[in-house]
């Protein structure tokens, strides 16, 4: 199945300010109309309608990126048809056309309105209204409407390109329409409806400029990335603790507390992507009240402190580094301990383990090795 794209651009878009049209106009290092093609290039070809006027400021924007430009017409329904007229000669199976100003639109749209086409002739992102709805006289309230049902559209709008184009040459050529969805109902074309996105705002309005920066930017968001890395010895014993399970073995690791090496290498980590130094800056190993305490009260120490730092435990993963014993068919309960111990679900953590090919004191199995990552997000 191929698909191209249709990015309306021929707009003028006067509310937004500026003294150029808002699609030409710099966000975050880059006109907005190229945030916007460069989102939709890896979909298939890509046709850029624009005013005639524009064309070399079109050209700059787009330098580098496998945009045609098409000129369009006085209104948005002649613009549309202008770019599904480019597509008719090479006519793919199917089309997503674009608010060019729409230059934040998650991967996970494009290909919630991709996946509706394979068993719909029509398909478009939406939001459901939340808000209640006033009727306004004079202003002030006159009245509400009921909001069920209610949806507020967004793009891209996907079809079945033959069934959009002949809908489109079938309008009067005054015809006016809100949208593409509209056009396409009018010629009984069924249009099913995909999860839209807050973040895939339409730039209308100067302040749009300034959401739509953040969200480019990921200004909104502060990821932290930690490593942690611990090592016990063995000694005599009859078992290891392992990332909280108790697993047999002929040999026990020696340590102040319980030498649970993998859950020291994951609290580490947290505390690294925090800035917060190590297990012993908080637990001194000279403190005696330390001395036999249970792992996990280091790593609910860590989870806390980032909870209370802002930031949510989003994975972690780790590796622990043995001969003996076999974690792999402890795996699985050790996932769900930590996972129970970090507050998260059992799929954002990894437990996995490796030899070191008979090499260094790993190899010699005089002990035990953990290395582990953890990632942390605050909104």
């Amino acid at each position: 199945m191929t698909t191209a794209v249709i990015l309306v651009a021929a707009g003028r878009g006067l509310r937004a300010g500026g003294d150029i049209p808002k699609q030409w106009q710099s966000l975050a290092g880059s006109p907005v109309a190229r945030w916007t093609a460069a989102a939709f290039a890896h979909v298939g070809p890509l046709v850029m309608v624009i005013h005639p006027a524009d064309r070399e400021i079109a050209e700059n924007a787009i330098n580098g990126l496998p945009v045609t430009l098409v000129e369009g017409a006085d209104t948005r329904v002649g613009s549309v048809r202008a770019g599904l007229e480019a597509l008719a000669e090479q006519a793919p199976d199917r089309v997503l056309i674009q608010d060019v100003a729409r230059c934040c639109t998650p991967p996970a749209v494009i290909t919630a309105v991709q996946d509706a086409l394979t068993r719909h002739p029509g398909a478009a992102p939406a939001l459901p209204v939340t808000d209640a709805l006033w009727v306004g006289v004079a202003g002030k309230v006159a009245g509400t409407r009921d909001r069920t049902g209610l949806y507020r559209a967004q793009t891209p709008q996907g079809f079945d390109f033959k069934s959009i184009l002949d809908a489109h040459r079938r309008l009067p050529d005054a015809a006016q329409a809100a949208d593409d969805v509209q056009i396409a109902r009018a010629a009984g074309l069924d249009v099913a409806i995909v999860p839209g996105d807050e973040r895939n705002l339409k730039i209308t309005t100067p302040d749009d400029f300034a959401r739509a920066t953040a969200i480019l930017k990921g200004d909104a968001m502060d990821i932290r990335l930690g490593n942690g890395f611990d090592v016990h010895a063995f000694e005599d014993g009859d078992h290891v603790v392992l990332c909280g399970i108790k697993v047999p073995h002929d040999r026990a690791l020696k340590g102040h507390s319980d030498a649970d090496v993998g859950m020291h290498a994951v609290t580490d980590a947290i505390y690294g992507a925090l800035a917060q130094g190590d297990i012993g800056r908080h637990f001194p190993p000279s403190d005696p009240q330390w001395k036999g305490a249970e792992s996990h009260i280091f790593l609910r120490h860590a989870r806390d402190l980032a909870a209370s730092m802002g930031f949510t435990l989003s994975n972690v993963d780790c590796t622990l580094i043995c001969e003996r014993p076999k974690v792999g068919p402890h795996a699985e309960a050790m996932m769900q301990a930590m996972a129970d111990i970090l507050g998260i679900e059992k799929d954002r953590v990894s437990i996995k383990a490796t030899t070191s090919e008979r090499l260094g004191f790993t190899g010699r199995e005089e002990g035990i090795a953990a290395i582990a990552t953890a990632t942390l997000v605050k909104p």
